[in-house]
């Protein structure tokens, strides 16, 4: 389970074990996030379907305060579409895949698996920070 802004930045995660159903997962990781100082300015949650339903919503908001909006397929939507606000966690995790250590289950712990994600999320911020410089030329046109 992760949690990021709404500028794709990782803010917090949690490993949990195959078994662990999504909206238990959930509340144990929005347990984690309370705990923390920058908690308070959190309001508004995305999340997709498989948080959906009104007592998870309500238990949301009557524990930690915070709204949870989910982004529901719009009424006779057939096949892929865009759907708001999802594109963001997909992008998180698409970088996250280009990492080998992340592309398959190598670690044996928790533990190393969550502070392997904080290190392929501070390498894409500092790649957005410093971008490596193009080895090739801009393209132009030869002179006749």
């Amino acid at each position: 389970m992760t949690l990021c802004d709404a500028g794709g930045t990782w803010l917090e995660s949690i490993v949990l074990p195959a078994n662990t159903g999504e909206r238990a997962g959930a509340l144990l990781l929005f347990e984690k996030i309370k705990a923390t100082s920058w908690s308070q300015n959190l309001t508004l949650i995305w999340a997709d379907e498989g948080f959906g339903g009104v007592d998870f919503e309500a238990q949301v908001q009557h524990q930690f305060g915070w709204k949870l909006d989910i982004g529901n397929k719009e009424p006779g939507q057939k096949g892929f579409c865009v759907q708001r606000k999802r594109w963001l966690i997909e992008q998180v995790f698409g970088c996250w895949g280009r990492y080998r250590r992340l592309s398959r289950d190598y670690e044996q712990s928790p533990a190393c698996s969550r502070a392997t994600l904080q290190v392929a999320s501070l390498h894409r911020w500092l790649r957005r920070l410093k971008p490596a410089p193009n080895p090739h030329p801009p393209f132009r046109y030869r002179k006749l």
